[in-house]
């Protein structure tokens, strides 16, 4: 097996991608190399091997083995225009490394107000304490961002669709607006991953996945990636090594294993979501349905002339009622699980108040609100338990 082709649908990448003959040594999978020592002939290999490319060569083993390389690789080849991909043991971490990657004391980040909570954290957290400003601002004002940049801007990170009210941003005319102004993109493309949003067709510098989510896809290890385009790989790549960010050899397998199921994975959600989404729009206990496949959500045209399809990660608001006839649907829920995470094959159910983490975009809501991950069960069935649901919602003091 030779890599893959880049003129081959990303159906077929997903399955192909990273299975150098080198690496698998004839197999179907990269073997699993675990190795922190690497030892040379003498010590002239030694010196010799410090002044080569260590980024696919065996030197060290916090630089990688064919085991995380073929993964990297393989993340690569889905995003045309890429360089390279650095894996991270989180999806966090890929965040908080690109950000450090691009940003010094003294410089501005513009950031969404719909971002994923633990990105604000650290921009108003560490970031903060080194001297690098943030702006928070509407995550659908595209080209409007424009009038928030400063001379002091050197990042615009988008998320789209955002954390918990799944705001669809215009990412192609904000990219435009930075890369005429200098300044770095990094967007976090974990609801959509390249096989919905190839990121760097729309003007990306940097994506980032929690692989954590549809990559592993069976809710068994913890994965981060960042791809960047030439420009800006050396300094991403640099930051991570001087961060000591490493992936273990057993969790990158895990991921090139998911990997390989992801498209069909990735259509089955997607499919029941809307399903889903369209029904729960019908019901009178909802008020909405906060899903970009649906018209009414923000930045729905959007979705329609940039996606390639619909992921599994939705929210709905109740009409009134309160947090107690929300405990009362979620606790009672059969095939839905509680907790955090998605993008495995369960279904997971999650009471949310965006409000709280909201600074710039406060919306009020008609009622308690409710996140869906939509997984791999049979939809007829996840909607029969969902009508359950709403009718102890309903039934609710």
């Amino acid at each position: 097996m030779s890599a893959s082709d880049p003129s081959h649908a990303p159906e077929t990448q997903v399955v192909t991608g990273g299975r150098r003959d080198e690496w698998t040594g004839g197999v179907v999978n990269v073997p699993v190399w675990r190795a922190s020592t690497i030892l040379y002939d003498d010590v002239a290999d030694l010196r010799a091997a410090a002044g080569k490319d260590t980024h696919h060569r065996l030197y060290y083993g916090r630089r990688g083995t064919p085991t995380q390389w073929s993964l990297a690789a393989a993340l690569t080849e889905l995003e045309p225009g890429a360089e390279g991909t650095l894996l991270y043991p989180s999806g966090v971490a890929a965040i908080t490394t690109a950000l450090l990657a691009f940003l010094k004391p003294g410089d501005h980040l513009l950031l969404p107000d719909s971002a994923y909570d633990p990105t604000r954290a650290f921009a108003h957290g560490m970031l903060k304490t080194i001297g690098i400003e943030t702006t928070l601002y509407d995550p659908v004002v595209g080209a409007g961002i424009a009038d928030l940049m400063t001379p002091a801007t050197k990042v615009l990170f988008l998320e789209s669709p955002g954390s918990l009210t799944f705001e669809v941003q215009d990412v192609p005319a904000m990219t435009a607006i930075a890369r005429e102004r200098g300044i770095t993109t990094i967007l976090d493309n974990t609801w959509a991953t390249p096989l919905l949003f190839p990121a760097m067709a729309h003007g990306v510098d940097v994506t980032i996945m929690a692989c954590t989510k549809y990559v592993v896809g069976h809710s068994d290890a913890m994965l981060g990636s960042a791809t960047a385009v030439a420009s800006h790989c050396q300094r991403l790549r640099d930051a991570t090594y001087q961060l000591g960010q490493h992936v273990g050899p057993d969790d990158a397998a895990l991921g090139a294993r998911g990997l390989r199921t992801m498209a069909v994975r990735l259509k089955q959600h997607g499919e029941s979501s809307i399903r889903i989404a369209r029904w729960l729009a019908e019901q009178p206990e909802v008020a909405r349905v906060l899903h970009p496949a649906l018209p009414g959500c923000p930045g729905h045209d959007i979705f329609r002339r940039d996606f390639r399809g619909s992921a599994g990660l939705f929210a709905f608001v109740l009409n009134g009622g309160s947090d107690a006839g929300r405990v009362a649907l979620i606790d009672g829920l059969k095939l839905f699980g509680i907790g955090y995470s998605w993008g495995g094959f369960e279904s997971l159910a999650l009471p949310i108040d965006p409000h709280r983490y909201r600074s710039v975009t406060r919306r009020q809501a008609e009622g308690p609100m409710i996140r869906l991950q939509i997984g791999l069960e049979n939809s007829d069935d996840l909607m029969a338990d969902l009508a359950a649901g709403l009718a102890r919602f309903r039934a609710a003091p």
